[in-house]
């Protein structure tokens, strides 16, 4: 019955969960510490059964203030744009089931842990995270333009100046993972685990500018290089199923973006928060079935 009631209380938390909005942290740090303790100190035998896993999800980011440099020789210019702001665009929060899988903020993970250090594993990370300049807002515009020197504040608009990595900043992660058991129901149906994530790769943005009016051809390029360090809850139902809840701090460097007639550089931090569904293939499926040691029977002796 204590296991039936522990379960309930689960599901009631992560559906709690599930309906708060990306300002509700406060209310999000709670429903975590209420999976802690919904589950006791009751410990499994093994509880590292899961090895293979994909998994889906989305997420919300905030972003550091960074610098655009722009460099455009045959134009004259080589001229800098500092301090800007950026947001990004959820796509999951309006009309989430009417869109295509792929419009909001998404994230895809492909990993496995080690049979002999169940506790180590391997990830592949992929985070479509979206930044855009946040328009109205004053920035310092210093440099040469058209092979002058210019120091002054502008007040950015969308049609004069533009700049989005919207269809992706795009992060490409391979990370090393270490995980540590926390808690689970004695049954075995569900464990908790903290997961931590360190790893780099390449990042392959969108990118769709408009420079002082001029705007470039949005494509995608490969276009420079980040480095991640992710943090998990991991709720794993059944040994077939998982939610993760996760916080990751990444830091991005994009050189040779292309725009009208040059080229861009830009670097930048973001926090972002991340919840995934998942799919495990244990250490050993269902289906599997344990090999039974055939008895030899005893050899005859002669009389």
């Amino acid at each position: 019955m204590l296991i039936l009631d522990c379960e309930i209380a689960l599901i009631e938390i992560i559906s709690t969960f599930a309906r708060l909005s990306k300002n509700d942290m406060k209310l999000r740090i709670s429903c975590l510490l209420l999976l802690v303790a919904c589950f006791g100190s009751a410990q499994t035998n093994n509880p590292f059964t899961s090895r293979m896993y994909c998994a889906w999800g989305y997420n919300a980011e905030w972003f550091t203030s960074s610098t655009i440099k722009i460099s455009q020789p045959a134009l004259g210019n080589n001229y800098e744009l500092k301090n800007i702001t950026g947001n990004d665009n959820p796509g999951w929060n309006f009309q989430l089931f009417k869109k295509p899988l792929t419009v909001p903020q998404y994230n895809y993970r492909f990993g496995f842990f080690l049979k002999k250090h169940p506790s180590w594993g391997f990830e592949l990370g992929f985070d479509h995270t979206k930044f855009q300049l946040t328009i109205g807002e004053n920035i310092h515009w210093v440099g040469t333009v058209n092979n002058r020197h210019l120091d002054t504040n502008l007040n950015v608009v969308d049609s004069y100046f533009h700049w989005k990595l919207n269809n992706g900043a795009n992060f490409f992660c391979f990370n090393v993972m270490k995980r540590f058991y926390l808690c689970g129901t004695k049954n075995g149906h569900f464990k908790l685990f903290n997961i931590y994530k360190f790893g780099a790769g390449p990042t392959v943005p969108h990118v769709e500018n408009t420079l002082m009016g001029m705007p470039n051809n949005a494509h995608f390029q490969p276009g420079g290089w980040n480095v991640g360090f992710e943090a998990n809850y991991r709720l794993e139902i059944y040994d077939y199923l998982y939610v993760d809840i996760a916080q990751k701090i990444d830091y991005a460097r994009y050189f040779g973006l292309r725009c009208y007639d040059g080229t861009a550089k830009q670097a930048f931090g973001t926090y972002e928060v991340m919840a995934t569904l998942g799919f495990m293939l244990p250490y050993k499926p269902f289906w599997v079935k344990d090999k039974k040691t055939a008895v030899q029977p005893a050899a005859a002796t002669n009389n």
